[in-house]
């Protein structure tokens, strides 16, 4: 680990060298992010005082993400970098060029269970997160402390909200059962009473056998299910091969790892709990 961050710190000099990224003086708390729940976070606590830049294009699986010369320039210079330590490899190894008082590693405090990454799917976490990153950020301006921490109030409530329209809206359902092609909503099912069915595991690239396919399709059709869930950056090749063996419909569920132009955390979450009560039945 120590000769891959010096490399990557090597790589940064020798860029730095070339003129080839030149860091903003903008007076603005510059953040870097792994991918979009960190960017949407940092963006709505720090408004105008914040410039955030995503690791991941959208559209792209942060996974798999490799950081290219100017992102390990960004890292050098960025005030912040939030990442989600496990979830990808590249910003794990990259963060700050190994600056621990400039990095912030969310996991920290979002109470990670069972290696699963995902704890943005449960606002009740996420507002957690919000509060950590309002203080960081308010560690690098000092200055507007108070604005940060009354941005992140105000977003912590709309969390409370979302979380109080889940828990409404999936109180009375028919089925509890996601099938999922992967092991990204564990934190979601679990706040709701729902159990999650997955075909893969937390590894999106992972191929299943075909004994656990028999298996999944097996469990859905003894539990009623209607409905089989793919990823929207997955392909949903799995899923309808599940879905057609038991005569039921695939749709997307969305890990909100990335979204599209116009989307935000609110309208994909609630895009994806209208999908649930539809799947589930739910009054």
């Amino acid at each position: 680990m120590y000769l891959r961050a010096a490399a990557l710190a090597a790589a940064v000099l020798a860029l730095a060298g070339c003129a080839v990224h030149q860091p903003a003086d903008d007076g603005r708390v510059h953040v870097v992010a792994g991918f979009y729940p960190l960017q949407f976070v940092a963006e709505e606590i720090g408004g105008d005082r914040v410039g955030v830049q995503n690791l991941t294009r959208a559209g792209a699986e942060p996974h798999d993400l490799e950081l290219q010369p100017s992102q390990l320039a960004a890292l050098e210079d960025a005030d912040l970098v939030l990442y989600l330590r496990g979830f990808q490899p590249a910003v794990d190894e990259g963060a700050g060029l190994q600056d621990k008082a400039k990095t912030f590693d969310v996991s920290a405090i979002a109470s990670l269970r069972n290696a699963d990454p995902h704890v943005w799917l449960d606002p009740v976490r996420l507002a957690a997160i919000a509060g950590g990153v309002a203080k960081r950020i308010a560690a690098a301006d000092p200055a507007h402390a108070g604005e940060f921490a009354a941005r992140a109030a105000d977003l912590e409530r709309r969390l409370g909200e979302l979380d109080g329209e889940y828990r409404q809206g999936l109180a009375q359902c028919v089925r509890h059962d996601v099938v999922t092609s992967h092991e990204a909503f564990g934190y979601l099912t679990a706040r709701y009473g729902l159990t999650q069915v997955p075909v893969t595991g937390l590894n999106p690239d992972e191929e299943p056998g075909p004994q656990r396919v028999r298996d999944v399709a097996r469990i859905a059709r003894e539990r009623g299910v209607t409905t089989i869930f793919f990823e929207s950056l997955v392909s949903p090749k799995l899923s309808e091969t599940v879905a057609r063996e038991i005569g039921a419909k695939a749709a997307v569920l969305d890990p909100i790892e990335g979204v599209e132009t116009g989307e935000t955390y609110f309208t994909a979450m609630r895009t994806n709990l209208a999908t649930l009560r539809d799947a589930l039945g739910c009054g």
